[in-house]
């Protein structure tokens, strides 16, 4: 008989890991809460619109890839990738547009212009990120750290490249412009970090990008997501939709079964959970003591910020818009600092403004275009209001932003719209405080000090997602997969 494996949770990690498990003849079942697989990468259609809830950027399509090399198979008979240029048009309240490509002389053209002198001192940060994307994602960052001595084993690396310090203090260290400091820095809000406080290794998101370039799903991202639950069942695996895990049952230190609110009971010889990492130990495992410790372990750790974001469906095509950009507010380090250390909501914001139906115009009807606006807000441990009294208002304040700096008569163009905050992230993904990436990826919440890839007290207990190791971002989480397959398949041998 093939041994028996059950994945919680069917967001890319959990996907991931479940065709690894699957390609490998380990006879693997996926169970998810809701009606459909993405996790935070879920979808919506409404009057006509298609809106993607979350992760818009795909960089490092190869991970995707391989996951159905494993089994002979092609990416693309599921999944067209689009690319997309500019990446990111960065633009400021004073009008000034950066655009960020790997089109290297533009976007050199592009430094000159906000600061010739900052040519030179870019070439030089080019160099830092290739070195810590060697060190950091290449050789570390599909490995599991299972015990301090493997931190150690990496800490002379770690050093060389100065990882203590933060992304926006090594930036500044090369470019003098503080309008590119922002714009070779802002890449990890877009994994749940402070640029003043997340480590510089996370520099290494530059070179994934210019080596990678980014893409886009035609269809959404939710359509990626569709292509990979395909290719899992297509190897044999089994999708359970709509059945919230409510339960790891324990026999001594081993998980042997999970039992769902359908009443289903399902046996294992291994259990991995994509879910959150508060949701699995405490909820989940919390009749075990080994649950309870890790659930109060986690209680006192630092977690991301959430999310509030603005879905709308115009009148209209933009082509002047680009597909991602960034509206810079009036304050970058303040703004950050009210957010992930004073828990208000600032007067202030900077916007993710995500616009599909540039690269895609199926996303939305004949001459109409989907977007979304994404601004970080505390999470719910932070900044406890009613958010259903104030976000109606904090829209409201979104779309000012867009009317004053891209689209001076959206209201009147507005065909549907509807938001998603904190509290929805927490009923919905069952995210700890509402955090919209798990655990905030500082220094010290990171490979070993972050939440170890299988259970240190139940041995044959996984973990996959942006909860562990390296992180969230689709290639993280698709790296975390990678990291305990192989932990899986070696103890399942």
């Amino acid at each position: 008989m093939p041994r028996q494996a059950i994945v919680i949770g069917a967001g890319f990690g959990g996907l991931a890991l479940a065709i690894r498990l699957q390609s490998a003849g380990v006879q693997t079942t996926l169970v998810e809460a809701r009606d459909r697989p993405g996790g935070r990468a879920y979808m919506w259609q409404k009057d006509g619109f298609t809106f993607d809830a979350g992760p818009t950027v795909v960089t490092d399509p190869d991970c995707l890839a391989e996951l159905w090399r494993l089994s002979g198979h092609d990416m693309a008979q599921d999944v067209e990738l689009l690319p997309v240029s500019p990446f990111y048009r960065l633009n400021w309240r004073d009008g000034t547009n950066f655009d960020y490509s790997n089109n290297e002389a533009h976007l050199r053209a592009e430094i000159a212009k906000l600061n010739p002198e900052d040519v030179a001192g870019y070439e030089r940060f080019l160099d830092y990120a290739a070195g810590v994307y060697e060190e950091g994602y290449r050789k570390l960052g599909s490995v599991a750290f299972l015990d301090f001595a493997s931190m150690i084993k990496a800490a002379p690396s770690l050093a060389r490249y100065q990882a203590w310090r933060s992304v926006h203090s090594m930036v500044s260290s090369f470019v003098k412009d503080d309008r590119l400091r922002q714009a070779l820095s802002f890449h990890t809000l877009l994994v749940g970090g402070n640029p003043m406080t997340t480590s510089a290794i996370y520099a290494l998101i530059h070179k994934l990008e210019k080596d990678g370039g980014v893409w886009f799903a035609r269809g959404g991202t939710n359509r990626l997501v569709q292509g990979m639950a395909t290719h899992f069942e297509r190897l044999g695996g089994t999708l359970r939709l709509g059945d919230p895990v409510t339960r790891i049952e324990t026999y001594g230190d081993r998980a042997v079964a999970v039992h769902s609110a359908s009443g289903w009971r399902g046996e294992a010889d291994a259990v991995a959970s994509n879910a959150d990492l508060m949701h699995s130990y405490r909820d989940l495992l919390g009749h075990h003591p080994r649950g309870q410790k890790q659930g109060a372990a986690l209680a006192r750790k630092r977690w991301s910020p959430s999310l509030f974001v603005l879905h709308f469906g115009i009148k209209g095509s933009w082509p002047g818009i680009p597909h991602h950009m960034i509206l810079f507010g009036p304050r970058y380090e303040g703004l950050l600092t009210d957010i992930y250390d004073h828990g208000v909501l600032p007067g202030d914001f900077s916007l993710y403004l995500h616009h599909p139906t540039v690269t895609d115009p199926s996303l939305a009807p004949e001459g109409h275009s989907t977007f979304y606006a994404l601004a970080p807000v505390p999470h719910m441990g932070k900044l406890p209001i009613d958010w259903d009294r104030f976000a109606p208002a904090y829209a409201e304040r979104i779309l000012d932003e867009i009317q004053h700096r891209l689209i001076p008569d959206i209201r009147s163009r507005i065909v549907t719209r509807f938001h998603y905050a904190p509290p929805d992230f927490a009923r919905d993904l069952s995210a700890h405080l509402g955090n919209g990436f798990s655990l905030e990826p500082l220094l010290t919440q990171s490979a070993w000090f972050r939440a170890h890839n299988r259970d240190d007290v139940i041995p044959n207990l996984y973990l996959v997602g942006a909860g562990t190791h390296p992180g969230a971002g689709i290639p993280g989480v698709v790296g975390s997969a990678k990291a305990t397959a192989a932990l899986m398949l070696a103890d399942l041998a």
